[in-house]
């Protein structure tokens, strides 16, 4: 019996039999980190089923570099898939993408929030929708090209921090659930460096070993927010009016889409002796608030929404001392985290941070060592 075999037993996946019989379905972008995996995952000689998501129209996408998922990383990881000898499929999941990704994407920005998309991708789409077709494709896990670590505790497996904290993807994964945790595997994770990912696809000879990475937001080309918007929701940009804290009409504004928390620059109020920060978003009076730039100051946070991956349950204490994360591009801060629920809870920053905007992500971090606990979301509270 498998049980009955020692640690040593188990393969690079953790299976307790030969890689030959261990499928692995591989999440295939088009990019060099998912090929790497699914060509280093081949050549160690595992059942690998390659798997790319169709998310929107590729055809017009065909000739745009610096997102992923269209229409020329598809051919690339299929590419890949035929050079290292295993199939490929292309799931066409446009609607999906769409229901549970962009109109969220389109109506948060135009509620004032600042989304982060490529989370709700991860959440809904990919660890949902993908994860359980590789289980009816009898895959006993699934790889992906992510920058961040898994490790086996003592109470079930860990979300840990990348080895390499330049390259570490922990902000956009923690609403991984300990089920999806459990059959989700990340190759990547312990290399010290991208430069040893792209090591690996000139060994293995892919013809995409020297693809840039993406940049954008795959279907927000060349980071062009507002244009985006205004095409998925006609008329999001009527004009109003810029005012200070205290509602002085200062300026007017082409439309709330084109500014988010904290935004200095491109406000067009001339003539003044200190500078002045975007505040605060009103889309309903269609008002851009100003202010300088201590009002951007946050001590206290509320968190919804909460992914919890502690050992023991979150509302098993009034206070969990920890470090927080509410911008991917910022190390995580000290905070003192008050559950209210088992998915709610307020977050106070021991150090007050600026433009913390409704609709980013505010993710656990141990206070010591690379686990990370989960998160929420930002939201404007009561």
């Amino acid at each position: 019996m498998a049980l009955d075999r020692p640690t040593d037993a188990l393969n690079s996946l953790g299976f307790a039999k030969a890689p030959a019989d261990t499928r692995v379905v591989v999440a295939m972008s088009g990019g060099v980190d998912s090929s790497v995996v699914a060509a280093q995952l081949a050549e160690e000689g595992y059942d690998v089923v390659g798997v790319t998501l169709q998310l929107y129209d590729h055809g017009a996408a065909l000739a745009k570099k610096g997102a992923c998922c269209a229409g020329r990383d598809i051919h690339d990881a299929r590419r890949v898939a035929e050079e290292m000898g295993f199939p490929h499929y292309v799931l066409d999941y446009e609607n999906t993408f769409r229901e549970a990704v962009i109109d969220e994407f389109a109506d948060s920005y135009l509620a004032g929030a600042t989304p982060v998309p490529c989370i709700r991708c991860n959440e809904r789409v990919k660890f949902k929708d993908l994860l359980e077709t590789a289980k009816d494709l009898d895959a006993d896990c699934m790889a992906t090209g992510h920058y961040i670590q898994r490790k086996m505790g003592l109470e079930g497996p860990e979300l840990h921090s990348a080895a390499d904290a330049g390259r570490d993807q922990s902000y956009f994964l923690f609403s991984t659930t300990p089920e999806q945790l459990s059959y989700l595997r990340f190759p990547l994770g312990h290399l010290a460096s991208k430069a040893e990912t792209r090591a690996l696809a000139g060994k293995y000879g892919l013809s995409v070993a020297d693809k840039p990475d993406s940049q954008d937001i795959c279907f927000v080309p060349n980071g062009n927010y507002a244009a985006v918007i205004e095409k998925l929701r006609p008329g999001a940009g009527e004009p109003g009016d810029i005012v200070d804290m205290e509602g002085q009409v200062l300026g007017q504004h082409t439309g709330v889409i084109h500014y988010t928390i904290g935004q200095r620059r491109g406000l067009g109020i001339g003539g003044l002796t200190d500078p002045l920060y975007v505040v605060k978003l009103d889309p309903d009076s269609r008002r851009v608030v100003v202010g300088p730039k201590e009002a951007l100051s946050t001590r206290v946070v509320p968190v919804r929404e909460i992914n919890w991956l502690g050992d023991a349950p979150f509302t098993s204490q009034d206070e969990w001392h920890m470090g927080v994360k509410i911008r991917s591009t910022r190390p995580p801060r000290d905070a003192i985290i008050r559950p209210i629920s088992e998915t709610e809870a307020e977050v106070e920053l021991l150090t007050p941070e600026e433009g913390v905007s409704p609709g980013q992500a505010c993710v656990f971090y141990a206070p010591e060592g690379s686990r990370i606990f989960g998160g929420g979301w930002i939201w404007r509270g009561q």
